[in-house]
């Protein structure tokens, strides 16, 4: 007879429990669907825009001067001369007219004979503080 008395306190509480346990997991489903929206694409980052000439508004002659600074900082010669000469011309250029000077001085061969023209632009750029471009090869 005891069992029959439990009986209904047992479904009360069984029905309670699965009253929970569906009331948790229909709330937790609304952070679930958040999770699973699709997140907008990112932005793309924008590509720098570079002038489409090839104009160098420095006489390339004058840059001749950047190559004892290049010498110096290549350990062909023994110290490192002043910078002053070399980057006094380009200080006034952004870093993508510096790069495309050079670039024309090397063509010209009046910085001399490099095997490694990125280098050598590169390393003449960072001692005038200025970067290479991103994207920018000089094509010798």
């Amino acid at each position: 007879m005891a069992s029959k008395k439990n009986s209904p306190i047992a479904l009360f509480c069984i029905v309670l429990n699965l009253l929970f346990f569906f009331t948790l997991a229909i709330s937790s489903c609304r952070t679930c669907a958040d999770q699973y929206k699709p997140k907008p694409p990112p932005m793309p980052m924008p590509t720098p825009i570079y002038p489409t000439h090839d104009y160098c508004p420095k006489d390339t002659q004058k840059l001749g001067v950047c190559a004892n600074l290049l010498a110096g900082l290549l350990g062909r010669t023994k110290g490192i001369p002043p910078k002053t000469p070399c980057c006094s011309l380009i200080a006034d250029l952004d870093d993508y007219g510096a790069a495309l000077c050079l670039c024309n001085a090397f063509k010209a061969n009046v910085l001399g004979k490099n095997l490694n023209v990125p280098l050598s632009i590169s390393l003449l750029l960072n001692v005038c503080i200025k970067k290479v471009p991103k994207g920018y090869t000089c094509y010798v």
